[in-house]
């Protein structure tokens, strides 16, 4: 393990004292290795109920047909495709914090990355749901690739976005799958090394014979690289992508170039939020708090704040470039949106996605946990209504009068996006019982050059001089987890 030093000036990633390799594997495995508590057992309970949900109103849909959505001849896409592309946006947290911030050396990333690459996958899964439901014949989902056929000329139109979202979901997810359970090997092997009979079988075979030797460990470090630069561009590709279901049609509201820059900002922006939403709640419920510190709240909501402000550009641009363009149908389709029928969901997207953030510009909104779970929650209900209004609104008023109408969802299509809910939450809380949800092997390269006992060696040995340690003491105010009595005798020294 690397036995370099990091500047005092930075802020602690690992806290607690008389840490040891040894004690972060304990208390990491802790819910992994003895019988789930009943918060688990609760929520587990919830999110099977969630999934049943899902399995009755998707079967129902599959049994009668898409009449049993709210769609009309108008309304063509409504709530399956806002769900699918709200989906699409919470997995592109876990690649951005798996990949490039792994390529940019952020080893802030080592505590999250685990459970934010296990969200992508789960979220791309239940976005694919939605892919194949709303086709109408899920039995003809192969349709879509390009398979050889007994049908003469019948062949997929490479020139739709369609195909195109086909390839680069199923390519984001191989990459996300790969990259996810490349870094689960030695954690794996760990838990293997640590069980016996049967459990022992099933960890054997699922760590490939890991055996922590130092050409193992080589080629772990090399395919992570590897993984990471194809997984980089799938950041920005997977959601321009999607925004090219809308951007390349010629209807007022999507006809636009501003989409894919738009689309990414705000799928990074939701992604993040639900991190939060799920971290906030797993530390303290897992007893993760010296591995999830507050360093890694305040960084998330900071990329938030950014996120969030490029989404208020976007939404103003669009204003602007609709006035600019002296098109009267697409400035129709502008007012529309905010003063028109669905002007509620317009004006709770704007409060949601462009307002309420900006309370994160304030240092003890953003460190207190409560208000920035809150928050959380409310950036991911304004990303749903973005996606709905972008949809609903551009499609129920078209050029013809005559052809206006209201979109109106069923008890199937709420049920259908609730149960789409439960399904994430069933797989995400499985993944926390079974398996590591904080990288063991990454924390511990921490341990001696960013953890808290570290830097109180260094003040307590008197190689840092008096503004260093005030400052540093400074910034370990805002952490939940540490213990300040320890620092009142350094601070009357100073």
């Amino acid at each position: 393990m690397s036995e370099n030093k990091e500047s005092i000036l930075r802020e602690p990633l690992i806290t607690g004292e008389d840490l040891t390799y040894s004690r972060i594997t304990d208390e990491i495995l802790s819910p992994v290795e003895n019988r789930a508590t009943k918060a688990w057992w609760m929520g587990f309970g919830l999110a099977s109920a969630g999934t049943l949900l899902w399995l009755v109103s998707i079967s129902y849909v599959f049994w009668t047909g898409l009449g049993a959505w709210g769609l009309n001849k108008t309304v063509g896409w409504a709530w399956d495709i806002t769900g699918f592309v709200w989906w699409v946006g919470i997995g592109h947290a876990g690649t951005l914090i798996s990949a490039v911030l792994l390529l940019f050396r952020q080893n802030w990333r080592n505590s999250i990355n685990r459970s934010a690459e296990a969200m992508t996958i789960f979220a791309v899964i239940c976005a694919a749901t939605y892919i194949i439901s709303h086709m109408g014949r899920p039995w003809l989902a192969y349709w879509v690739f390009p398979l050889p056929n007994q049908f003469g000329s019948l062949w997929v139109n490479f020139n739709s976005p369609l195909v195109w979202d086909t390839f680069a979901i199923s390519t984001y997810f191989s990459v996300s799958l790969l990259f996810w359970y490349t870094g689960l090997l030695p954690d794996l092997a760990t838990i293997r090394d640590r069980s016996t009979g049967l459990r022992r079988k099933i960890y054997s075979i699922c760590s490939f014979g890991w055996t922590g030797s130092v050409k193992t460990w080589q080629r772990f470090e090399v395919t992570s690289l590897i993984l990471a630069g194809i997984s980089t561009p799938l950041v920005l590709s997977v959601h321009t992508i999607v925004s090219m279901d809308f951007a390349t049609s010629v209807i007022p509201g999507w006809h636009t170039t501003i989409f894919p820059p738009y689309f990414v900002a705000g799928a990074i922006f939701s992604g993040f939020a639900m991190v939060l939403t799920l971290l906030l709640v797993a530390r303290k419920v897992l007893g993760l708090e010296n591995y999830i510190t507050m360093f890694h709240i305040e960084s998330m909501n900071k990329i938030i704040i950014l996120t969030g402000s490029i989404v208020g550009v976007a939404y103003l641009t669009e204003f602007f470039i609709a006035w600019y363009s002296g098109s009267e149908y697409e400035q129709y389709a502008f007012i529309n949106r905010s003063t028109g029928p669905y002007w509620w969901a317009y004006w709770i997207m704007m409060t949601c996605n462009v307002i309420t953030p900006q309370l994160l510009w304030f240092k003890k909104i953003r460190t207190n946990i409560r208000i920035t779970w809150i928050l959380s929650i409310v950036v991911n209900i304004g990303m749903w209504f973005e996606r709905f209004v972008i949809i609903v609104t551009s499609l129920h008023r078209d050029y013809l009068p005559s052809s206006w109408a209201m979109f109106y969802p069923t008890w199937a299509d709420v049920s259908v996006f609730i149960g789409s809910i439960g399904v994430f939450f069933f797989m995400f809380l499985l993944f926390l019982r079974f398996l590591p949800s904080v990288a063991i092997a990454e924390v511990k390269l921490l341990l001696k050059s960013s953890s808290e006992q570290v830097k109180l060696k260094l003040i307590k040995t008197g190689e840092l001089n008096g503004e260093q340690v005030k400052e540093y003491l400074e910034d370990l105010q805002k952490f939940d987890s540490v213990k300040l009595d320890k620092y009142k005798e350094i601070k009357q020294k100073l």
